[in-house]
């Protein structure tokens, strides 16, 4: 007997099936199939044939293969009973709990004492599947390893896209050929890390940012986790995410895996990422007040580092409101001790040697300027050298002699005295002071991946959340080292990276849009003198960066030239009267036919109006610049377009190209087919281009 279920969103559907109540398999996920699809059949012309040299019969590819059948691949769960002797369950069907949008089967194996609950939820408005499992047990058992529901990858498909990276160069994005076998990618670092982001793009032959089809995966989780990636020996391919593995595995009788948001799109790379951006603004994000302009921050770090100054803080922060600065956020160095980084973190009282008064004058002089006020923390760490440390040597998770990572350890959040201690001291700052926001680090790796300290992390936010509603708060790990669904349902904001050089900022909010919405990623204007690549580039192009994301700014505004500080309020002025479409559009990737140039269109939700930012990298092999193809828009339609900072071309552009010398007016075909000829532009050279339908 077969049995089948499908689930659909607006542009896929996702098709399992069952025989005899086993495990379903998921035989169909792509494109929207007709209504009256047959799906008995459908499920029947998915069986494979049988020959030489293999068993008589295929061993299901279901949502998690089960190495009992036994499966030729890696099993989708590993269960040992509470002596070490492996478990292998026979699941039956057990209850059906099916609707238009959603799907629920549990699954028993009686004689084991065991209950597998698969969740699947389509989200029609946003394009996205979530999926979870839950695994409970009538006895303690130990589980090595449970699978989020397993998804086949497309035979089509001849590489995976991989993101992977470093500090000051996240979102690092790689091409990855399918070869039979298994490739596993294992975080073991305890936070969603700079280097394994927990997602994968599976582009289908001839699939291009634009057109063509192709799969997307993310693992909504912030702790360590891990991917498997394996062609069977069959031709078979299947997709595994699930929490990495503990050193310390204890007995437990439930287990739940994260969410694994999964979407399809026949329209390139760029239907992916419009369908993540949709499902985080819509589906995780909660601001304290979403109909709030994401305001424009100045952070103080890269202009006084540890050297608090209430005088020169304040001369910044009147600096910083001028150029047009609507939250001053005071970074690291304002608690006790803190004049570097090799002590103090824990001690989370204001520095009466840097603020006699506390922070109150510092704070009614930046809302004086017309700014809110947010304040730096890093509340799951410890230095040695720290009043804490030295109380309670036992709260720090891992052994004494550990190695350090920025002469800091972590705080074990299991212990509730901990998280008793963290929640009162800054829930008292944040009831004594009037702050808005807290940017929230975490600088270093765990010793070992416990997923205990990320659910308590998760405890700890929700708790702050909860007293202190108005509040936003920014997940920071020396920049992008924790971004991902599972932190932002509890923040509001991201540091994608330490890094404020442009020119690496650009290719990594370009990669990252693939995931992430332009009002949670922040970006700031750094330093003339980038202070971790030592790169000097212009304010047009530092300021332009900035103004395409959440935009902030992160130098000293006391080293702005009059014709810098010009450049930048422009932007500043661009990017406020703009953001309230922008922070509700899609970022979509252009398809660029120079390799040393890179470009995005941000496209309005009613796409009336868009702006291409479109970025000269490097410089171009050919004399002239190749014309940059648009995307998105509706081919019949005719738009007008203008270049916004037509100054910023090259001394040596001596033609009289359009766009240069007032607006156009084109369809949307034409744009995306022919594209537009820009004028010669430098290295460090981002070009603005507005667009509005007639």
């Amino acid at each position: 007997m077969i049995q089948t279920w499908r689930i659909d969103t607006p542009v896929q559907t996702l098709v399992l099936a069952s025989q005899e109540s086993r495990l379903p398999t998921v035989v169909y996920w792509g494109q929207s199939l007709p209504l009256q699809e047959n799906l008995a059949v459908l499920a029947a012309a998915a069986q494979r044939d049988i020959t030489g040299g293999m068993l008589d019969g295929v061993p299901d590819l279901s949502v998690s293969p089960q190495a009992g059948d036994p499966f030729p691949g890696q099993p989708g769960m590993q269960l040992r009973d509470a002596k070490g002797k492996g478990l292998l369950p026979v699941f039956s069907l057990a209850l059906d709990e099916s609707a238009d949008n959603s799907l629920c089967l549990t699954y028993k194996d009686a004689a084991l004492g065991l209950s597998y609950v698969l969740e699947i939820l389509a989200q029609a408005d946003s394009d996205v599947l979530r999926l979870s499992c839950a695994l409970q047990s009538h006895q303690p058992i130990f589980v090595d390893w449970l699978a989020a529901p397993v998804l086949p990858a497309p035979q089509q498909s001849e590489h995976m896209l991989e993101f992977s990276g470093r500090w000051c160069g996240e979102f690092q994005m790689n091409e990855v050929p399918w070869n039979s076998g298994a490739r596993l990618r294992e975080c073991r670092l305890g936070r969603t890390s700079h280097e394994h982001f927990p997602g994968v793009i599976l582009p289908c032959r001839g699939a291009t940012n634009s057109q063509g089809q192709a799969f997307g995966l993310h693992y909504g989780w912030s702790g360590g986790h891990r991917m498997l990636a394996e062609e069977l020996p069959d031709g078979r391919r299947q997709l595994q995410f699930g929490h990495a593995s503990q050193p310390d595995q204890a007995l437990c009788q439930s287990v739940t895996t994260a969410p694994l948001f999964a979407t399809f799109s026949a329209c390139g790379l760029n239907g992916l990422g419009a369908a993540f951006q949709s499902h985080l603004r819509q589906h995780v994000l909660q601001f304290p007040d979403a109909a709030r302009p994401r305001p424009v921050h100045y952070n103080c770090w890269e202009a006084v580092y540890f050297k608090h100054d209430l005088d020169t803080l304040k001369d910044i922060a009147q600096r910083a409101a001028a150029l047009g600065a609507e939250r001053f956020v005071l970074d690291d160095g304002w608690f006790k001790g803190r004049d570097d980084d090799t002590s103090s973190l824990g001690d989370w009282l204001v520095d009466r040697r840097k603020f006699p008064e506390g922070l109150t004058p510092l704070i009614d002089y930046v809302k004086s300027l017309g700014m809110s006020f947010g304040l730096w923390f890093e509340p799951e760490m410890v230095n040695p050298d720290s009043d804490l440390y030295r109380a309670h040597p036992d709260w720090a998770l891992g052994r004494p002699e550990q190695l350090l990572g920025r002469q800091q350890m972590v705080l074990d959040l299991s212990q509730s005295a901990v998280c008793d201690y963290l929640f009162e001291r800054i829930s008292s700052l944040l009831s004594e002071y009037d702050i808005d926001y807290i940017k929230w680090d975490h600088n270093r790796v765990l010793p070992t991946p416990v997923a205990g300290q990320t659910e308590a992390v998760y405890g700890l936010l929700d708790a702050l959340r909860s007293a202190h509603p108005s509040v936003e708060i920014e997940s920071c790990a020396s920049g992008g080292g924790r971004i991902d669904f599972g932190i932002l349902q509890r923040t509001h904001r991201v540091w994608l990276s330490d890094s404020n050089d442009a020119i690496e900022r650009f290719w990594m909010q370009r990669n990252a849009a693939l995931f992430l919405p332009s009002e949670v990623t922040g970006s700031h204007v750094g330093p003339r003198l980038c202070h971790t690549s030592g790169r000097v580039m212009p304010i047009g192009f530092r300021a332009w960066v900035a103004a395409s994301r959440h935009m902030g700014f992160e130098m000293d505004p006391r080293e702005l030239t009059d014709d810098e500080a010009r450049v930048l309020q422009d932007a500043t002025d661009w990017y406020k009267a703009n953001r309230d479409w922008l922070h509700q559009g899609h970022i979509l990737r252009l398809d660029s036919d120079d390799a040393a140039v890179l470009g995005e269109l941000q496209l309005a939700r009613d796409g009336q109006r868009f702006v291409a930012f479109v970025g000269q990298i490097t410089p171009s092999a050919q004399t002239l610049p190749r014309p940059i193809r648009l995307t998105g828009l509706a081919p019949d339609a005719l738009y007008q377009i203008q270049l916004r900072n037509p100054d910023q071309a090259a001394a040596v552009s001596r033609g009289k190209v359009a766009l240069k010398v007032g607006p156009l007016s084109l369809s949307g075909r034409a744009l995306m087919e022919l594209g537009l000829q820009l004028p010669i532009a430098f290295p460090a050279t981002l070009w603005v281009i507005e667009g509005k339908k007639l």
